[in-house]
């Protein structure tokens, strides 16, 4: 549309130019006139026009001489696509119609059909009708007096045969309907002390001739529904009525009495009266009003729970025994215990009074309502128990107390979740925050604890034995473990734990020890790291879930075992003549030529050398690297003796080997090694 604006801009120009030059010449031009007619046209005005050029400017994307002549073509197949559309739509429309059209056809068919049948069947029975109510009017009069009688027998009460009226005499016919009457009402009428029962004061006691008279209504209701099948509807509806109403003015009297009732049960301990429970059965049958019962009694037992826990802080019990629990508070452990044993006996006693109460009652799902008011009683002690144990938590009384304080909270837990069956109690989410709290500050002391152990790294002592502060830490990890084996928390919670335990403190005194290592010697750093590693797996040896750290550990003690084999054996052979001799043999290639011609290979300098190796023979405990007398563990000295001995053994027949051998050149080999190799093994074992 904005080019066909443009256009017609255009044109306005042209138009204006010529009408300025051939105005007075050519007054009757076609051109000008149509240009003229063109101006002046409104097109702000012209609703029907711009409609027509928003609708073309919809598919007229591109003005071109092409699409300007084949306009006209292309609107009318535009056209023509819009009402095959309509055309469609509407043939969709008209097939429906007559879907329907044939149903309703059907259906009047039908109808006509059933119509037909009806009116003969109706023709067809026409005399019997007649002759039916013909006999009926004959015999009604003989029926009326047999009327009470069936009415009886129908509510199933033991009565004389009765004869018919023309062979009953007229008294005997009073005496009977006065025995039916009689009967009648002993049936469907309450007594007058039943009513009184019913009907009593607004405050009068619940007693058992009430749940009586009350079971006698309802059997009433019950019965009255024989009158509802018999030709009495009339007496059976007003007699269903009048039951009705003695039962709600019944029930609510009742659930006045309990609601009183309950709200009384404010005594720490509660007697739950035979009456107050046979009033929970009869009023499960009104669920409105058992459930605002059940919420009574949580109130009342919530208020009397959260009085004794705090008279059980504050005050302690009778006569000052037991003593009050905050009176304890120094001891972060038995305060804590104190007050969870107390609230694990609490939910215990609540529940079975609850059960007391509800004993009775038969009410689908009665269970879960036991679960929810016990939840509902022991919620009002959460606040305060979270309080008190938020103080002790947050005072940091260290890592042990804290892992202590975690697996208590975690077995009441588990322990009180037994006697409410749900996790979704207050009690129970409260004791989880308080678990889930004491655990993240055990761990942060845990870290804590590390984070200063690597500020300030302290050095191996001169014995190089395990620090003062690896010393301690251990010490702090043999407590928490030992704590860990004695809780009743279950297996495997524990178990997770202790790694994540086990993750906390090892992991960082590892990382401690090779830090204070790293500026010792090799045979210095591979001492001071067995002692330090020896005393973490002495440490864990006697805890259980520890079998992978043991391992870990082992694997590390063999790793720096060998450093020390080979120190031990290479200060041996130093210090025996051998160790010169020994690399001279190992690093001579047979291009070298003879091993004798080599410097200090001579045949004088390895006769010194084993003049100073039997005297080593003859002593081998002398030569003792000095770190070995520092290790903690004889079994691992013995070990490294043993091992690198060994190796003296197998140093000494290379080179025995190599100095037998002619190649080398040796002149009388046999007096230069007097000792064959298993004579030295012989002497070292």
């Amino acid at each position: 549309m904005a080019d066909v604006k443009v256009e017609i801009a255009a044109c306005s120009s042209s138009a204006e130019l010529i009408q300025s030059t051939n105005a007075t010449s050519q007054p009757n031009n076609p051109l000008s006139r149509k240009l003229n007619k063109i101006l002046e046209t409104q097109l702000d005005n012209d609703k029907e026009m711009l409609e027509a050029l928003t609708a073309l400017s919809a598919f007229f994307t591109e003005n071109s001489l092409r699409t300007r002549r084949n306009l006209r073509g292309d609107i009318e197949r535009r056209s023509l696509a819009i009402n095959e559309d309509f055309a469609q739509i509407f043939k969709e429309v008209k097939d429906e119609l007559e879907s329907v059209h044939e149903d309703v056809q059907a259906m009047t068919t039908c109808c006509a059909e059933m119509t037909s049948r009806l009116k003969a069947a109706k023709e067809q029975t026409q005399d019997l009708i007649v002759k039916t109510n013909k006999l009926q009017g004959e015999k009604f009069g003989n029926r009326k007096h047999t009327n009470s009688y069936r009415l009886m027998k129908a509510t199933c009460l033991d009565l004389p045969p009765v004869t018919t009226a023309t062979s009953t005499p007229p008294c005997h016919r009073l005496e009977m309907r006065a025995q039916v009457a009689r009967a009648f009402l002993a049936k469907f009428q309450l007594s007058s002390e039943e009513m009184s029962t019913l009907r009593g004061a607004r405050d009068a006691p619940i007693t058992e001739n009430f749940f009586k008279a009350l079971s006698r209504v309802k059997h009433i209701h019950e019965d009255v529904k024989v009158l509802l099948r018999t030709n009495q509807q009339t007496a059976g509806l007003e007699i269903m009525e009048q039951m009705a109403v003695l039962q709600e003015a019944a029930y609510e009297q009742l659930y006045r009495w309990a609601q009183n009732e309950c709200r009384g049960l404010t005594q720490e301990t509660c007697d739950i009266s035979p009456i107050l429970t046979q009033a929970m059965e009869a009023l499960q049958d009104r669920p409105v009003l058992y459930k605002y019962t059940l919420d009574e009694f949580g109130t009342a037992r919530r208020n009397a729970v959260v009085r004794g826990f705090i008279d059980a802080l504050t005050r302690g019990g009778a006569g000052g025994t037991p003593r009050p629990i905050e009176m304890h508070s120094h001891d972060p452990m038995r305060y804590v215990g104190d007050m969870l044993a107390w609230l694990h006996q609490a939910t215990a006693s609540e529940k079975e009074h609850l059960e007391a109460l509800l004993k009775q009652v038969t009410l689908q799902g009665v269970d879960d309502n036991m679960q929810e008011v016990v939840g509902h009683i022991t919620e009002g002690v959460c606040r305060p128990l979270k309080v008190r144990m938020e103080q002790v938590i947050v005072a940091e009384p260290g890592a042990v107390l804290l892992y202590k304080l975690s697996n208590l909270l975690k077995f009441y837990h588990h322990t009180i979740s037994s006697i409410l069956g749900t996790s979704v109690a207050s009690l129970l989410m409260t004791m989880e925050e308080m678990h889930i709290l004491s655990k993240k500050m055990f761990f942060n002391s845990l870290s804590l604890h590390a984070s200063r152990l690597m500020d300030k790294v302290e050095l191996p002592p001169p014995d190089l034995g395990p620090t003062i502060s690896l010393t301690q830490t251990l010490s702090l990890l043999r407590e928490i473990l030992a704590s860990h084996d004695s809780s009743v928390v279950p297996v495997g919670a524990r178990q997770a734990d202790f790694a994540q335990v086990l993750s906390c403190i090892l992991d960082p005194l590892l990382q401690l020890c090779t830090v204070s290592a790293s500026n010792l010697g090799t045979a210095d750093m591979a001492t001071y790291m067995v002692n330090s590693l020896y005393v973490m797996k002495t440490t864990l040896a006697l805890f259980e879930f520890t079998d992978k750290r043991l391992e870990m550990l082992e694997f590390q003690i063999e790793a720096h075992l060998d450093t020390l084999i080979n120190e031990q054996a290479s200060y041996v052979l130093t210090r025996a003549g051998l160790s010169h001799i020994y690399n001279s043999v190992q690093q001579h290639g047979a291009e070298q030529g003879p091993l004798s011609l080599l410097p200090s290979m001579d045949v004088s300098s390895v006769k010194a050398a084993m003049v100073q190796f039997d005297r080593y023979l003859s002593s081998p405990d002398s030569l003792v690297m000095p770190q070995l007398n520092f290790l903690l563990s004889a079994a691992i000295k013995d070990q490294i003796f043993t091992q690198s001995t060994e190796l003296v053994c197998r140093a000494y027949d290379e080179v025995h080997s190599a100095l037998s051998s002619p190649a080398n050149a040796y002149k009388d080999a046999e007096r230069l090694l007097p000792r064959s190799p298993q004579q030295v093994r012989a002497l070292l074992s």
